[in-house]
């Protein structure tokens, strides 16, 4: 399998690109303005797309997920305690949203770091063709196994950051979202995310993959679960 990194220019979120050996691929995260190289890639290369798959519903990670599903005529599929973001991206982001602000307003500080990028903030289209998996209200679901093409991915719940956070295991790759980075993890002090919560996924989801495992977080450069055992302040003090 081959890994290929599309970064948005909107906090440099991490769209990732998953190529299988028979020429199968999925995309995990869609940030904003990836979808013309997404699909370029995909085009030039004659890849068959099989589906868009989403870490979090965090805007930053799916403003471009309805474009590219529609592009590449595939669906979304993401845990369903995070589907309900999609409808009102800006609002249920809390203080980087629209908070205090009238519903679907994109005078937020996430709404404005889009339009620096130069992308209309107003333009947000939500996604047609939603497949959810997992249970709303649930503290963490059973894996989900996922035949994507001629990739095979398992959905592992792991909130904190927000409700619906999920893993991607891909062979001995973790795509972890925005609940695992580099030498740190995701806040969680904006609607929907939990201390409480983050340290049982950090404990018993993040910390008990194999060493060996390669992490591709949401934003920022990759490591590894023995890398982050040792050096993460987050993960020692478990």
């Amino acid at each position: 399998m081959q890994v290929i990194t599309v970064e948005s220019a909107v906090f440099g979120a991490r769209s990732s690109v998953l190529v299988s050996d028979d020429g199968s691929c999925v995309v995990i995260d869609a940030g904003a303005g990836v979808t013309d190289s997404i699909v370029g890639l995909v085009t030039d290369r004659g890849l068959r797309a099989a589906a868009v798959l989403v870490t979090h519903g965090h805007v930053d990670h799916t403003w471009d997920a309805g474009r590219l599903s529609d592009a590449l005529d595939v669906p979304v599929i993401m845990h369903a305690a995070d589907v309900y973001r999609l409808a009102d991206p800006f609002g249920t982001l809390g203080v980087l949203g629209s908070v205090g602000l009238p519903p679907h307003d994109p005078s937020g500080p996430l709404a404005q770091a889009i339009a620096a990028s130069g992308i209309d903030p107003a333009a947000y289209a939500a996604p047609r063709r939603v497949e959810p998996f997992g249970g709303v209200g649930e503290p963490r679901s059973a894996d989900t196994v996922l035949d994507l093409g001629g990739i095979r991915v398992v959905a592992r719940h792991a909130p904190g950051h927000t409700e619906g956070s999920t893993l991607y295991l891909v062979d001995s790759v973790a795509f972890t979202g925005d609940v695992l980075f580099a030498g740190s993890i995701g806040r969680t002090d904006l609607p929907g995310g939990d201390d409480a919560t983050m340290q049982r996924t950090l404990r018993e989801v993040v910390a008990t993959l194999p060493p060996e495992t390669v992490v591709v977080p949401g934003h920022g450069p990759t490591s590894d679960i023995a890398t982050e055992l040792a050096r993460n302040p987050y993960l020692a003090r478990l």
